[in-house]
């Protein structure tokens, strides 16, 4: 007899009880209306991995005001009365297959490459972001230099988090997740080269957490206790694949206690690899994830290349998360728990099905095809 994966037991987060320990990762689709008004293609994309089996669904990155947090062009937002009444349509069809769906709120900052409101950006300092725009988000050259932004473009930026979530909750969503990776606003923050301040947000990791412990603190101050609120970390960025916390675990024990007191559910950690076991390592054995279950004692989600079912055993196993997200594994196989399930085999990745700008119907077209090509071996 075989025995289950470990990623197939149920697991609580917060006060959400999920069926698997199988989350679906944010991946940015620029798939909304031009206002950011979610489409019914959208509802058919994450209706399709909650059908699949998977226990939780979160959403790509959402914007949450109209100043300055729009990153992309049809980027989905949750700025308004319209954006929360069309993802209700979302959240309804989720839960009626099953899943449970956590909206993710992502504020650009710096790394705003297409506004429909404006086309200046600001972050924590008038740094120009590394690197050039991404043509597979309709970008092209060089970041401009944003504006640094002052207490009341902070205040602002914390309230549109506060408002997004409260309409988020109201819009049938089981959660939020505070972006606060990868490079954008408040990920500049926490980076020592993005925020050169010399206030209460600069300086050391002390302060450099500051926004994101005030954004899930106010968030929670206005959900309530029971409301879930995870926060994405990462240390690499989109445009910046090398760069790591200059303090190790010292940092990483200050953001994720800082986190901790805040309110935060949940820690949702990116790798800085596909080699997971190795490239999360901090100090000797000391994995990433590990330390901010050590530290904060809540449920963290590891993330990176998890579809490797031998690597997401082990991750599990051996105490490094309690949850796995899964980015090119879910978009290659929506009922990829059903097949791990199953034992079934996996599709083959193509890279094609990463692009953002696919749409529902090529993803699907590209896993329809799959079955002409060389099979990949079961966990790829």
């Amino acid at each position: 007899m075989t025995t289950a994966h470990p990623s197939l037991q149920p697991v609580r987060l917060g006060g959400l009880a999920l069926a698997n320990r199988l989350s679906v990762s944010p991946m940015t689709r620029v798939s909304a209306s031009p206002d950011g008004t979610p489409t019914a293609e959208m509802a058919d994309y994450y209706t399709e991995f909650a059908e699949g089996g998977f226990g939780l669904v979160i959403t790509e990155g959402t914007y949450t005001d109209t100043v300055y947090s729009q990153g992309y062009f049809n980027q989905p937002g949750m700025a308004s009365e319209a954006h929360a009444t069309a993802w209700l349509g979302v959240t309804e069809r989720v839960h009626a297959a099953g899943a449970r769906i956590v909206l993710q709120l992502m504020h650009a900052g710096a790394l705003s490459q297409g506004s429909h409101y404006r086309e200046d950006t600001a972050g924590p300092s008038a740094v120009p972001p590394l690197g050039e725009k991404m043509p597979e988000y309709g970008g092209h050259g060089p970041w401009p230099t944003p504006k640094a932004m002052d207490q009341s473009d902070i205040d602002t930026a914390v309230q549109g988090f506060v408002d997004s979530a409260v309409r988020a909750r109201d819009a049938g969503f089981d959660g939020v997740e505070v972006h606060a990776a990868n490079g954008y606003l408040l990920d500049q923050f926490l980076t020592t080269y993005t925020n050169e301040r010399d206030d209460s947000y600069g300086g050391p990791i002390e302060n450099r957490v500051r926004l994101t412990a005030e954004v899930v603190a106010a968030i929670r101050a206005e959900v309530g206790a029971e409301f879930c609120v995870g926060v994405r970390l990462s240390q690499t960025k989109v445009n910046d694949f090398v760069y790591r916390w200059p303090g190790g675990a010292y940092d990483a024990r200050v953001v994720f206690a800082a986190l901790a007191d805040a309110g935060a559910t949940y820690l949702h950690i990116a790798s800085e690899g596909r080699d997971w076991i190795e490239t999360a390592r901090l100090d000797g054995e000391t994995t990433i994830t590990g330390l901010a279950r050590l530290v904060t004692g809540l449920p963290v989600i590891a993330n990176g290349g998890m579809h490797d079912l031998s690597q997401a055993a082990q991750v599990l196993q051996d105490g490094h998360a309690d949850l796995l997200s899964i980015g090119r594994g879910a978009l290659a196989d929506p009922d990829f728990p059903r097949r791990v399930a199953e034992d079934r085999q996996l599709e083959r990745f193509d890279h094609m099905m990463l692009q953002p700008m696919a749409t529902l119907a090529n993803a699907r077209r590209w896993r329809q095809t799959a079955a002409t090509r060389r099979p990949a071996p079961t966990g790829s």
